[in-house]
């Protein structure tokens, strides 16, 4: 986690499932309206969210933030494709490393920092079907030795 990062509004569980995160990089997103009312509430989806690079912008698409109960016809779009702000330097690395075959730029988490919208965005190499039954079996393990083990503890 970032320094000084505040609460999360929103997490990718399935990212972790579907890729090995290699590196991750913080950025802001550009809004319109009410959009930040709707993620102060935490009415967003990042499921089958997804950035790219395009023009020398990275921006995130297919984010679902849903329209504010008190908007009316200030109201957003709830799918529309949004900025994401980031350093020259960060967005040249990821053109670089986007362009490999099986990359992918995906969104972690949301998380309010100092009052601003955040969002957690994860390098991405995806995995084959055998590495999310092995990453599945290691998790069982692990599991199967905390029981144990809580279990010994309760025994003494």
């Amino acid at each position: 986690m970032p320094k000084g990062q505040g609460k999360v509004l929103a997490q990718n569980k399935k990212a972790n499932h579907d890729y090995f995160i290699e590196e991750t990089y913080e950025a802001g997103i550009v809004l319109q309206g009410t959009e930040i009312k709707s993620i102060r509430n935490a009415r967003l989806n990042l499921k089958d969210s997804y950035a790219r690079v395009e023009n020398g912008e990275v921006y995130l698409l297919n984010m679902h933030i849903s329209p504010y109960e008190q908007g009316n016809r200030y109201n957003h779009d709830p799918l529309r494709s949004r900025k994401l702000l980031l350093h020259k330097k960060q967005i040249s690395q990821l053109i670089g490393m986007t362009k490999e075959e099986g990359y992918a730029l995906v969104p972690l988490k949301i998380y309010l920092k100092n009052g601003f919208a955040k969002v957690l965005i994860g390098l991405g190499k995806g995995k084959k079907k055998y590495d999310k039954r092995e990453d599945l079996k290691k998790k069982e393990a692990k599991r199967e030795v905390e029981r144990a083990f809580r279990d010994r503890q309760k025994d003494y």
